[in-house]
């Protein structure tokens, strides 16, 4: 195996889009798992996934991509660039497929079914990642351990284990973590007090003033956001888009082991501790 990857390196030519399109109608076999594609360009592509090859760089943070169409979506995170605007309620996001899946929130639409279980969805990757849970592939593999998962997100998580990448910061202190539960944890047990709100009416304690601003509403009684589907009203708009998912079947929270998903982060962490643990 090293001495074809050796030779993929060093002797595949580097053809460009253009060329590649006008020879699609031949296709390309990859000497290393017998993959065909429709043209070389989409072969060099994907041999990388044998190199490890990464050839775009991001100048803020040196992390490394195959292709330069993910760099580009990651720059994003760094400006903060948000260019795909809901025309119905306004919210952004920095990918166009994201605002695909927000907007089926507001239309229940869930065109893509499980022919085994006949559980629906509002998105085809949603689909495909709920199939995992009946076949147990887990198609994302560590270059370094081999560990393997069926969501892409376990892989990135696992992979700040040899990285030893930490993207997550206490606003506190200069602690950074490899993951937002070990930030969360952190900040609880060594930040609480100091960042401690009271509710003035029945005394209970919040570490952020979002927080205690929602709870407050549990008092007055306010609900400001409806569904325009059902009409059901929330106290705050982050319950209006956690029941926006009973219509679309959205289910943004899957496990990294076996990638069941789940409509809200506590029923996954329910799964985790009662089939995982």
């Amino acid at each position: 195996m090293p001495n074809i990857l050796k030779f993929l390196r060093t002797t595949m030519e580097t053809p460009n889009k253009k060329d590649a399109k006008q020879r699609s109608g031949e296709k390309s076999r990859c000497q290393v798992c017998g993959n065909t594609f429709y043209d070389a360009y989409e072969l060099k592509v994907h041999i990388r996934t044998h190199t490890g090859e990464k050839p775009y760089s991001c100048s803020i943070c040196q992390k490394s991509f195959s292709v330069n169409s993910n760099l580009k979506r990651h720059i994003r995170t760094h400006i903060g660039e948000k260019r795909f605007v809901c025309k119905i309620c306004g919210t952004a996001f920095a990918e166009n497929h994201h605002l695909s899946r927000h907007i089926q929130t507001h239309t229940g639409d869930k065109p893509c079914s499980c022919k085994i279980c006949g559980s629906a969805f509002s998105v085809k990757r949603d689909l495909q990642n709920h199939l995992r849970t009946h076949t147990g592939e887990k198609p994302y593999s560590c270059d370094v351990c081999g560990c393997a998962f069926a969501q892409i997100l376990g892989l990135q998580r696992h992979n700040r284990k040899h990285t030893g990448e930490t993207p997550y910061s206490c606003k506190s202190c200069p602690s950074a973590f490899s993951i937002k539960s070990a930030l969360n944890t952190h900040v609880k047990k060594m930040h609480v007090e100091e960042n401690t709100c009271f509710c003035q009416i029945c005394g209970k304690a919040f570490s952020e003033k979002h927080h205690l601003k929602r709870h407050l509403q549990t008092h007055t009684g306010e609900k400001v956001c409806s569904c325009n589907i059902c009409g059901n009203a929330f106290s705050d708009n982050s319950y209006l888009k956690t029941h926006m998912r009973v219509h679309s079947g959205e289910k943004p929270f899957s496990c990294e082991i076996c990638g069941s998903s789940f409509t809200v982060k506590s029923s996954l962490k329910a799964h985790v501790k009662r089939i995982h643990k």
